[in-house]
């Protein structure tokens, strides 16, 4: 009997379903919070998932499409006021003004691309650096935004705490579907084939047809979004933002620090690493100065000696990829 060589392609894995199935039940178990949970942890919470989203939109920007930005705190801020501004006064609904905040990070995002474009390297990130620091300063002497003593939710008073924690583990269910949703869903479709292309040699992928300009201005934009979704949702939690908190560099330090150590370039290695700042900072946080250091000498060491992060050492002890983006040519034997 004849042999018939079938080839299918396949990109899930048994470790992708495990990874999926046990994504499904954070999200459950996050939603649920308000009914089993303290206020401290949902705080926490809230604080991870912010956390995790904005480390994931700078590694879709540095990780795939080469620019290293170290001012993404510039979208947090304008998001964050844009959302006090709505809510306090205007009068929006401030559960609906966090998804109207993004606007200003968007509109930010455009001019502070088509200025910078031409920069390359560590000039495009100084660059966006110097446009954070001038919206900061900018900020600081409108009257309008009460200036430099900042911005406080009052109207949130008018929500119980329970109503609060149930919207604010909604929303934060919202932020990680549309960062690591989003993410994933992108490299999976043909702009991620054309992302991975040109994160790994652009001028090839510039040979090869991809509009190599067209799709860092496409991610810059989007991953400014969704940095100033996360920005917005994290001051609104805190119920107060100043320019000094809103526009503080410790966003963009956060951002490098925990996508260097947890794997550039991997939607796993965003999450592994801000896990690993958020426990770090829990438990060795009161050490100031001292667990700073620390941090940025691990941060040395994994870029010297581990260019891949903790998820490229996990990934050298077997290839199990919990979001797979590549496609696998199986080749299956039918008589």
């Amino acid at each position: 009997m004849e042999t018939i060589k079938h080839m299918r392609v396949a990109r899930a894995t048994t470790s992708s379903r495990i990874a999926m199935t046990f994504g499904i039940m954070v999200l459950f178990a996050l939603v649920a919070m308000p009914w089993w949970a303290t206020s401290g942890n949902i705080r926490w919470a809230i604080e991870l998932c912010c956390y995790i989203a904005i480390a994931q939109m700078w590694n879709l920007l540095a990780g795939y499409a080469g620019l290293v930005s170290v001012g993404q705190q510039a979208f947090i801020g304008v998001a964050g006021y844009l959302l006090f501004v709505l809510a306090q006064n205007f009068g929006v609904n401030p559960f609906v003004a966090v998804f109207l905040s993004v606007i200003a990070p968007a509109v930010l995002a455009v001019p502070t691309y088509l200025l910078l474009r031409r920069l390359d390297g560590p000039y495009f990130a100084i660059g966006t650096w110097v446009v954070a620091e001038a919206v900061r300063l900018a900020t600081s002497n409108i009257d309008y935004v009460n200036a430099g003593a900042g911005m406080t939710l009052r109207v949130m008073t008018q929500y119980s705490q329970h109503e609060r924690e149930v919207a604010f583990v909604l929303l934060c269910a919202v932020l990680l579907l549309a960062t690591i949703g989003g993410s994933y869903w992108l490299l999976r479709s043909r702009h991620g084939l054309a992302l991975t292309a040109m994160r790994d040699n652009p001028v090839a992928a510039a040979s090869q047809g991809v509009n190599v300009g067209r799709l860092r201005f496409c991610i810059f934009v989007a991953a400014a979004v969704g940095t100033g979704l996360a920005g917005a949702i994290y001051y609104m939690a805190q119920l107060r933002i100043t320019p000094g908190a809103g526009f503080d560099p410790f966003w963009a330090s956060m951002s490098i620090f925990i996508v260097m150590v947890g794997g550039i370039g991997s939607i796993e290695g965003a999450i592994i690493g801000a896990l690993i700042y958020f426990f770090a900072d829990r438990l060795f946080g009161e050490f100031g100065s001292a667990y700073l250091i620390v941090l940025g000498l691990l941060t040395l060491v994994i870029a010297l000696y581990a260019r891949g992060g903790v998820w490229g050492l996990l990934q050298k002890l077997g290839d199990h990829p919990w979001f797979p983006v590549r496609r696998k040519l199986i080749v299956e034997d039918k008589a």
